[in-house]
């Protein structure tokens, strides 16, 4: 794992990581010199009374603490700097891989759990491999040094300091396995945590309207009570490796006390020799602990790792052809012939046959479920159909290269998806080659002009999340713009008037019918009054193509779409004597 995550994100900072190892082993070092010169301190000065020998041990540990107050600044920065760069990377190529994926895996993993593995779990993988490093440059080094210092006092006393260390060995390993198991617990019930509060953050105003604070509560309150106890036993496993590092060293340190004290007492060593050895190993207690936390960790780290590889191991179905052909230009025919679509073992469409013509408009009716946005999403290559073929001027969709393809649709939703940016950010979408004229020309076509001198900034107004300082009527004006300076040559329109008001629904029809001039046009309507002057009617039900044609020639062969208009007729004739 630490060997994909050093090959994917790491090697690019080889040179900063170097250096901070460098710089680490240093600051390491200098802990190995102090416990040197604890012997000539005692031995020399404080015993022997050297005058010269208190100048030159004095200045030198002052120098020991200037190199590693240098060192330890320096690697610090250059770590931050390392780590930083790889997160930030890591984030943005794990969004790109995401966006790349079909349609079908966003339905099975909740948005919540993809922030959490973008956010989080990048964060505990980039903390993790920090602290392991660390250890290694500098706690590492440090250990070897302090036990270099004792070895070169006294090989014995540092074996019989080592004597409980055989009993670390098997306790480590059980926690490990124990400390990864609990990790990815707590990083799953974490996922889910992000994803409640998403759904109770997007639909804020049905809970308070249903009164369901408390449910919602309720729910939540059980996951993070989970996810605290999940976290809790992987903490205390991670914990347990250091707790007994301090058992073996305070069993060390008696046994060296009982053996090395007999030797002082009997005069064959020094009290400088007991002190420099005294402060090796105490010294070597902190980073030893750091150490044996390190695999505890990475046990975490390498919980978090196994997540991310599961999404950028994830590959998309739905892919651009080997040998693209051209994209049609201008406004094209569309025609859909014997299309077969299934989610799952449920049909959705069942041998729909019908054509778009060419700079015309194409209405799709029908009840619910009858398949009409399984259309769009087979004409634009969201889903793959099971069967049958779709085609753009006589070249099938699955033919045209993924980006040109979708280049040639512009939508409107019901939903208009904006961003919590300016008015003008979210009709420009970053594009930096539109001129002041011509995008007054687009706010003139989509009626965005009507409202901005409401707005205190006018387009430099913020939309608010999701687009919740606009009303419903201006929301879709703002799409509808968007829809202009694309300036594509098919539009499809999903339901894009039907929840709003009258007046509303008035402006947003008209700028959408100035939208439609010169290109095909597919438009997707439960308001049957919205769409009487479309060119050609395909009504559809349940996945099949029951009837085609305009307003008038359904009505006078009666059916479905007869039936629908008459019971809309009926609907509205009852609200307006209400």
């Amino acid at each position: 794992m630490f060997r994909w995550l050093w090959r994917t994100y790491l090697r690019r900072h080889r040179k900063l990581l170097i250096a901070a190892v460098l710089l680490m082993s240093m600051e390491g070092a200098m802990l190995g010199l102090l416990s040197y010169l604890i012997k000539p301190m005692f031995d020399d000065v404080f015993i022997a009374g050297q005058t010269t020998a208190l100048w030159g041990v004095g200045i030198a540990i002052m120098l020991i603490f200037v190199v590693r107050a240098v060192t330890s600044a320096g690697q610090k920065i250059l770590m931050m700097r390392a780590s930083q760069r790889a997160a930030a990377a890591m984030r943005t190529d794990l969004l790109d891989h995401l966006m790349t994926l079909d349609s079908a895996y966003h339905q099975v993993n909740p948005p919540g759990q993809l922030i959490e593995r973008v956010q989080s779990d990048v964060t505990v993988v980039n903390n993790s491999w920090a602290d392991i490093l660390v250890s290694i440059g500098r706690d590492t080094v440090t250990v070897i040094v302090l036990f270099g210092v004792a070895v070169s006092v006294d090989l014995q006393w540092t074996l019989v300091t080592l004597v409980g260390v055989p009993f670390l060995v098997l306790p480590a390993l059980l926690a490990q396995r124990y400390v990864r198991r609990r990790s990815v617990s707590a990083r799953e019930l974490a996922g889910r945590m992000a994803t409640r509060l998403d759904e109770v953050f997007h639909g804020i105003n049905p809970i308070k309207l249903n009164a369901l604070e408390s449910y919602q509560s309720v729910r939540y309150r059980k996951l993070t009570g989970d996810r605290a106890r999940a976290e809790i036993k992987a903490t205390t496993g991670q914990a347990t490796v250091p707790a007994l590092v301090d058992i073996v060293t305070g069993i060390g340190f008696l046994a060296v006390m009982i053996y090395g004290g007999g030797e002082i007492i009997a005069g064959t060593k020094t009290v400088g020799e007991f002190m420099s050895f005294f402060t090796a190993i105490a010294l070597v207690f902190d980073p030893l602990r750091r150490i044996a936390n390190t695999s505890g960790k990475w046990q975490i780290a390498a919980a978090s790792i196994d997540r991310l590889r599961s999404v950028f191991d994830e590959r998309p179905t739905l892919l651009s052809p080997a040998h693209p052909k051209p994209a049609p230009q201008g406004a094209p025919e569309i025609r859909f012939r014997d299309v077969e679509m299934r989610y799952g073992d449920l049909p959705v469409l069942r041998g729909a046959t019908f054509t778009a013509k060419a700079g015309q408009t194409t209405a799709l009716v029908g009840a619910s479920g009858a398949g009409k946005s399984t259309v769009f999403n087979v004409l634009t290559r969201l889903v793959e159909p099971n069967g049958g073929e779709v085609s753009i001027d006589g070249t099938a969709v699955s033919d045209i290269d993924l980006g040109q393809l979708r280049a040639l649709f512009s939508v409107v939703t019901q939903d208009a998806a904006l961003f919590d940016e300016s008015l003008r950010e979210n009709i420009l979408l970053g594009r930096d080659d539109i001129t002041e004229d011509r995008l007054r020309e687009v706010l003139d076509a989509a009626h965005v002009t009507d409202f901005l001198p409401q707005l205190s900034h006018g387009l430099d107004s913020a939309a608010g999340p999701r687009g919740s300082n606009l009303s419903g009527g201006q929301r879709q004006r703002v799409a509808i713009a968007r829809a202009v300076l694309r300036d594509t040559p098919i539009l499809l329109l999903d339901e894009a008037t039907s929840a709003l008001d009258t007046k509303s629904e008035a402006v947003v029809q008209q700028a959408l019918e100035r939208l439609s001039v010169g290109r095909t046009t597919l438009v997707i309507a439960h308001r049957l009054s919205t769409i009487q002057n479309a060119d050609s009617i395909v009504v559809m039900d349940q996945g099949r193509v029951a009837d085609q044609g305009t307003h008038d020639e359904l009505l006078a062969r009666g059916g479905i779409y007869a039936d629908l208009y008459r019971m809309q007729f009926k609907s509205k004739a009852a609200e307006n004597n209400d």
